[in-house]
């Protein structure tokens, strides 16, 4: 059995390779960070008894993202799970962030995802099998100004996800796709987007081991804690101006 994970180095990525290797899931361990995908590759294969695949690549490289498909495939024929960890935020108005580090977000968060799903998901449609968890947040749920960008990829990976999902229920298909919806959750993040949460965070250990078990009871939306299920449900309910009235206010908070 053969999962593959993006952004396994470090956060929710990782801890959702450590609980695929414990059931018995042999781990493609794609990231930037050589030194902690070999740290992950030794703990993992003592522990567990599994065999890692380390890969270092940066998911702004398309053409990497192409490759990654057709090396996986022609090694290990059908892989049994894809996870698109990989991501980052930013943090600030508009106007005043970065349009580099953005362009990179956007094709870290939605281009390479979008490019490995329908890859993957392709050949697993062909096997008909297989599961694909794509990392989105609860901020893909609502407006999100001084986090537009964030907030506009990740709504993007939810809508995605649904869209196929409902094209894979139609074709009656076995493989199953789900997006995971976390809050804040105890990672890197906070020190990349230049961000500090209002909200306690959330144990990536504890999300990760969370979303792995929905995923194989086929729950299509993910959310690991009721308060976050309460805050979807909240922006259902609320006018966008007012949603985005209330986040502005909480995104106001976090920048450091």
């Amino acid at each position: 059995m053969i999962a593959l994970v993006t952004g396994a180095s470090s956060g929710i990525g990782r801890d959702i390779a450590i609980e695929l290797a414990k059931r018995g899931y042999n781990i493609v361990a794609v990231a930037r960070g050589e030194k902690a995908l070999n740290e992950l590759k030794q703990n993992l294969e003592t522990k567990y008894k599994i065999n890692v695949d380390v890969r270092i690549l940066d998911l702004k490289n398309r053409e990497g993202c192409i490759k990654l498909h057709e090396d996986i495939k022609n090694k290990y024929g059908l892989i049994d799970i894809l996870v698109n960890d990989a991501g980052f935020g930013t943090c600030g108005n508009f106007t005043d962030t970065d349009l580099y580090k953005e362009i990179d977000m956007i094709d870290t968060n939605i281009t390479a995802l979008h490019i490995l799903t329908k890859l993957f998901l392709k050949d697993m449609v062909k096997g008909n099998r297989g599961y694909i968890m794509n990392v989105a947040s609860i901020a893909g749920f609502m407006p999100g100004p001084l986090m537009a960008t964030y907030y506009s990829t990740k709504a993007y990976v939810v809508r995605l996800t649904q869209s196929i999902r409902h094209e894979l229920t139609r074709k009656h298909s076995n493989v199953k796709i789900v997006a995971l919806c976390p809050g804040p959750v105890k990672t890197n993040f906070m020190k990349v987007a230049d961000v500090k949460f209002s909200l306690k965070e959330a144990d990536s250990r504890q999300v990760a081991k969370y979303a792995v078990n929905k995923m194989f009871k086929g729950r299509t939306l993910i959310f690991p804690s009721l308060l976050i299920w309460f805050g979807r449900i909240g922006a259902k309910i609320l006018p966008d101006q007012l949603s985005a009235y209330v986040c502005y206010g909480i995104q106001r908070r976090k920048i450091q």
